[in-house]
């Protein structure tokens, strides 16, 4: 079963407690295998797999990570992104940040290098109204796009 879950805040409610009563499993023990895995992740909400094997009682928990604008809004330490972004603009985050953000998402994007991950992450920036380096995430777009910033992308593969 796929949920979404607060980082650290599984239960045994709903939806967890109604879906796993029937498979005859420990449901504390889940909750307490969910949040230990995701309390790294606290006031997010973390995407975390359940499978259980029916037969054994045996199950297996896997967690995915956070969307890319809630690993946004938690750099920003803000609340949500900005409801009119061409003008209100609600965080500045530096390159380094879009690094760090690149490589926890890198493996779930589409972007085959870090470098293209950030150009990405960069795009979630300019509809959240979250600019970088105090420039438009855009602009920075077409920097990295002449090779600007390849520095942090090179030294950040090793």
């Amino acid at each position: 079963m796929n949920l979404l879950i607060g980082g650290g805040q599984a239960t045994a409610g709903p939806p967890l407690g109604p879906a796993l009563g029937p498979l005859g499993v420990n449901i504390l023990e889940i909750v307490n295998k969910i949040n230990e895995l995701t309390k790294g992740y606290a006031g997010m909400k973390v995407p975390v797999k359940v499978t259980v094997n029916p037969e054994t009682k045996e199950f297996e928990v896997s967690v995915g990570t956070p969307t890319t604008s809630a690993l946004i809004v938690s750099e920003l330490k803000i609340k949500k992104g900005s409801g009119t972004p061409n003008t209100e603009k609600v965080g500045n985050l530096t390159m380094e940040q879009i690094v760090h953000i690149s490589k926890l998402k890198h493996s779930e994007l589409l972007a085959k290098t870090l470098k293209a991950a950030a150009k990405e992450v960069l795009g979630s920036c300019v509809s959240m109204g979250v600019t970088v380096e105090g420039k438009d995430p855009r602009e920075l777009q077409r920097e990295m796009d002449e090779g600007l910033h390849n520095e942090l992308f090179n030294k950040s593969q090793d």
